[in-house]
């Protein structure tokens, strides 16, 4: 690779960092500038730990300092506004960094149309969210907890349910444990129909049947009308609820309407199996910012952003060096339910779908995982 060639990279999240791991195990010359607000990691699969105490805000953020020094990369701290046409300059609010390559790995943003729903907290919105979760449940003697999802309408993809079957079955063994779990209705709420069903037929199933074990009543497949501040209103009838927990679809985040970059029915930007963006010259996409061809069960997830990160990076020093370059990814998903001291294990693939019931020994796997993950950027 010539050294003047210059990749910059979007957002310090899974996908990001991945990308400058994949680019540094197949070139050690390349010049990277990595653009995000600070120089942090935060690990947002832990926060449905924080309610219960099992972390806090200071075990899931880590600095990126040492990581980005022993990677040679340099650090531009700023929010990304836009793009020139042709996509070599990213505007941001620090000023205009060039590029030869880029890479957009900045994440999703959630669809916060439905009226009334400044009266729900939004999880994977980050630590100061769970944290929010934690203070409330703290403060509550009893009464009724809705905890519910749902996704894009025009992007399947663009769902993250997971975390919040985690959020409900630790809220209760939470409880459970505190002696406080008869004071407390729980409620489960999604349009659809079968929620988890892009975890396979079996997680449906296993869900229902955990719901139905823990004395979690649902409301489902009902389109959502509205919150109040005690209530939850959906087509299908309404229900009290004194803390709302309610994690909306996906779309892509605001700055990419000021950009010419191709994008989906959802608003994610369209990439092909290469992760390249279509119509863009040099310009890739990893992670929950991007719409990609494959299943609609296709997850939004760390695993299946360090998966495609692995493909854009070889793909990006491929179309810089004059390719070609004809990477894809696998797509996967596999997934740990959590439930603060026990969880259970969910695969999925184009050949298979297993499921394996409730242990504590996927419950310490999950924590494995994080130490293990963490190690590389610590």
């Amino acid at each position: 690779m010539n050294q003047a060639t210059d990749i910059t990279i979007i957002g310090a999240g899974f996908g990001g960092l991945s990308t400058i791991r994949e680019l540094r195990k197949r070139d050690k010359s390349a010049r990277i500038t990595l653009i995000a607000p600070r120089a942090e990691l935060h690990y947002l699969p832990g926060i449905i730990w924080i309610p219960s105490g099992l972390r806090t805000r200071e075990q899931l953020i880590v600095p990126l300092g040492g990581f980005l020094e022993r990677h040679d990369v340099r650090f531009h701290a700023a929010e990304v506004t836009g793009l020139s046409a042709d996509a070599r300059t990213v505007m941001t609010s620090a000023g205009e960094v060039k590029n030869d390559a880029l890479v957009i790995a900045s994440g999703g943003r959630f669809i916060k149309k439905l009226p009334g729903i400044e009266h729900a907290i939004t999880p994977c919105e980050g630590i100061d969210a769970a944290e929010r979760i934690r203070d409330r449940l703290r403060a509550m003697q009893g009464g009724t907890i809705a905890i519910g999802f749902a996704g894009n309408p025009k992007e399947p993809q663009a769902m993250r349910g997971g975390p919040m079957f985690e959020f409900l079955f630790g809220i209760d063994r939470q409880l459970r444990r505190e002696g406080r779990r008869e004071a407390f209705e729980l409620v489960f709420f999604s349009p659809a129909a079968e929620p988890g069903k892009r975890l396979g037929p079996k997680a449906v199933e296993h869900l229902l049947a955990q719901m139905k074990q823990r004395g979690v009543r649902t409301h489902l497949g009902h389109k959502m009308s509205r919150f109040e501040a005690d209530k939850v209103v959906t087509e299908g009838g309404e229900f009290k609820a004194d803390l709302i927990l309610f994690m909306p679809g996906m779309t892509g985040n605001a700055w990419f309407d000021q950009t010419a970059l191709a994008r989906s029915p959802g608003g994610l930007l369209q990439a092909d199996a290469h992760c390249r963006v279509l119509g863009a010259e040099r310009v890739f996409v990893v992670g929950d910012s991007g719409s990609f061809p494959g299943p609609d069960w296709m997850p939004k997830q760390a695993h299946m952003a360090d998966l495609q990160a692995a493909a854009a990076a070889a793909n990006l020093l491929a179309d810089v060096n004059g390719g070609p370059g004809n990477a894809t990814f696998k797509v996967e998903l596999i997934c740990i339910v959590d439930a603060n001291d026990r969880g259970s294990l969910v695969y999925r693939s184009a050949q298979r779908n297993l499921l394996l019931p409730d242990s504590r020994v996927f419950h310490w796997a999950k924590r494995f995982f994080e130490w293990n993950y963490l190690r590389a950027y610590r």
